[in-house]
């Protein structure tokens, strides 16, 4: 193997790949990047075994090869080295690495016992404008569940329809929800799981390029799906993932379809009033109270400790229906809230035994369901 590459190509390319290699007790090679280089192509592999991720990088190509090195080692010295070109040479079974006046010699292994990324056919595709991914996979991904007993909740859904992505997300005490634009060469409906950690490495790769990228105002991710794996690819970058096994729930039913009151609540007013009621919630139920006398166009915000003390806020807001109130998680509904980028807030209630939902101040593409705390 002989290639020659610029150290700012190495360095992104490794930094994208670098995530997923880590410290692997059972199975050390999976601590190593795979260089492989074959025809004009020079690709960095890593997997976990339930992620891989291929990087493909420009460069001169003079001798093919596959070799393996430790991913901390060649990232962190790649990324030291002065913005130049970088000769790689593979020799005597060692990775020699020369950059003006830097030279070194890394040690690696073998190229045999790497895992084999699964291939997914690329068939049919479903396409989606990045920026709207990236902000769309970040709107829902806190709300997937953390527990291990229902592995269903332990991913996001993804239901893709002919001209639309949708994204949902519960742990059984919240719901999000965000709908996308979608463009595809096919005609099949799907409903899939992707696991947590899939999509915050969908959103990493995606902040990456978006902090590189100059003039990729409209770039796409293309996704393709198989039996159980799934793959991205984002121009030189694919990720190819396995799929949760199961039957996503019918959340759909919980989301309340008819509001007896309806609120309209400035987004920055309310997340202070809330943060402000959390200091006096109790321990381990973060509960506070919210309000919504009718015509009198205010919501009152309460909260109560035994230990602290207690709180009450009110603030202007359009409110329209019945009287009403419910109590609510603060933690939940500030996620729910920080991921709302609109000056005012859409809430909806039917009553304090129901969930409520949160939404952007015009715009249905997103809602937040969050269920009350019973009294």
């Amino acid at each position: 193997m002989k290639i020659s590459s610029l150290q700012e190509n190495l360095k992104s390319c490794l930094n994208t790949v670098s995530h997923i290699a880590g410290k692997n007790v059972n199975l050390p090679i999976l601590n190593n990047i795979m260089l492989e280089v074959k025809g004009r192509n020079i690709r960095f592999i890593a997997t976990d075994l339930e992620i891989g991720i291929v990087s493909t990088v420009r460069g001169k190509v003079e001798k093919e090869g596959v070799y393996t090195v430790d991913s901390k080692v060649i990232s962190e010295y790649i990324s030291l080295l002065p913005n130049k070109k970088i000769d790689i040479d593979l020799k005597e079974n060692k990775l020699k690495i020369q950059c003006e006046n830097y030279k070194t010699v890394i040690k690696g292994q073998s190229a045999e016992d790497f895992p084999l990324i699964p291939q997914v056919e690329k068939e049919q595709y479903y396409k989606v404008n990045a920026d709207e991914f990236k902000k769309a996979l970040s709107q829902v991904v806190f709300a997937i569940s953390n527990s291990e007993t229902r592995v269903e909740l332990s991913g996001a859904l993804f239901n893709f329809k002919k001209d639309q992505l949708i994204l949902a997300a519960t742990d059984s005490y919240r719901l999000a929800e965000c709908k996308l634009p979608l463009s595809t060469n096919g005609q099949a409906e799907k409903r899939i799981i992707i696991p947590a950690k899939t999509i915050q490495e969908v959103i990493r790769i995606l902040s990456n390029l978006k902090a590189e990228a100059v003039g990729r105002d409209n770039m796409e991710v293309e996704i393709y799906v198989s039996e159980n794996q799934i793959l991205f690819t984002f121009g030189s970058i694919e990720l190819v993932s396995r799929l949760i096994e199961g039957q996503y729930p019918d959340y759909e039913q919980i989301i309340p379809a008819s509001p007896d009151t309806r609120i309209m609540i400035n987004k920055a007013e309310f997340v202070r009033a809330v943060k402000a009621s959390a200091i006096f919630s109790k321990t381990g139920i973060n509960d506070v109270n919210l309000d919504f006398p009718a015509d009198k166009n205010r919501v009152t915000i309460t909260s109560e400790s035994s230990q602290v003390g207690e709180n009450t806020i009110n603030l202007e807001a359009s409110v329209k229906g019945k009287d009403n109130g419910i109590v609510i998680n603060y933690r939940y509904l500030l996620d729910g809230i920080n991921n709302i980028d609109t000056t005012n807030l859409r809430v909806e209630v039917i009553d304090g035994a129901t969930p409520c939902v949160i939404r952007p101040e015009k715009e249905d593409s997103y809602l937040y369901v969050i269920m009350p705390i019973k009294q």
